[in-house]
C-alpha cells in the first residue's frame, strides 16, 4: 500500500491527469518511489530500461521472469505488451542541474522493445541522449521502457524525485495483477 501522504499526491487530479492523457483512458497508481541523490547519497545509474513489475501472485508464463523478491514484494521481468500499459512522473522536489546527477534519456527508445544490455548501449551509442533538467516542483513523464541512465552528483545540492508509476489497470491479464507498493 502507498504511503498516505504519497497515495494523496498519486491520486491527484493534476496528476492522474496526465496519466490518463498518455495511458489513454483509466489511471491507476500502483508503485512509488522516492530517489535522493545527496552528498551523503550518491550513485551512477548504469543505462537500462525498467522492465521489472511488481506482482501480486507468481504464475507461470513463458514472457514473465525471472522472478524476484524485494522488502516482500514479488517482481518479474516483464514482457513490453505489459510494460507498454504503464506510465510513471516524476515530481521533482528539488530542481535537476547538470551538477546533481540528472536524469539522462534517449528520446523515443521505449518504443524499441524490451532490449538486452548490449542492445542498449548499442542504442545508446548510435543515437545518443539527452539529460533532462527539471526544476522544483516540476514533472517529468517516461515510460519504463525509455533507455534511461543518471551520473553521480559534482555538486552537494540534492536531487530528490519521487516516481509514481500508474498504469490503465490492476489487472493486465487473467491471473497477473500488479502488486500497489
Amino acid at each position: 500500500m502507498l504511503e498516505p501522504n504519497v497515495a494523496r499526491l498519486a491520486d491527484d487530479p493534476r496528476l492522474t491527469s496526465l496519466a490518463q492523457t498518455e495511458l489513454g483512458g483509466k489511471a491507476v497508481p500502483f508503485r512509488a518511489t522516492l530517489f535522493e541523490k545527496s552528498g551523503k547519497a550518491n550513485w551512477l545509474v548504469v543505462w537500462h530500461q525498467d522492465t521489472a513489475l511488481a506482482i501480486r501472485h507468481r504464475f507461470d508464463a513463458a514472457d514473465w521472469g525471472p522472478w524476484s523478491q524485494k522488502a516482500g514484494v514479488l517482481y518479474s521481468h516483464s514482457p513490453a505488451w505489459a510494460l507498454s500499459r504503464v506510465v510513471a512522473l516524476r515530481v521533482h522536489l528539488d530542481a535537476s542541474t547538470s551538477d546533481n546527477g540528472p536524469l539522462r534519456v534517449v528520446p523515443d527508445s521505449h518504443t524499441l522493445g524490451v532490449l538486452t544490455d548490449e542492445e542498449i548501449r548499442s542504442v545508446v551509442n548510435q543515437r545518443g541522449y539527452s539529460e533532462c533538467f527539471v526544476s522544483t516542483g516540476g514533472i517529468l513523464m517516461m515510460r519504463p521502457l525509455l533507455i534511461h541512465a543518471s551520473s553521480k552528483a559534482i555538486a552537494g545540492a540534492p536531487r530528490r524525485v519521487l516516481h509514481i508509476e500508474y498504469s490503465d489497470s490492476l489487472i493486465l491479464a487473467p491471473d497477473t495483477e500488479l502488486a500497489v507498493t
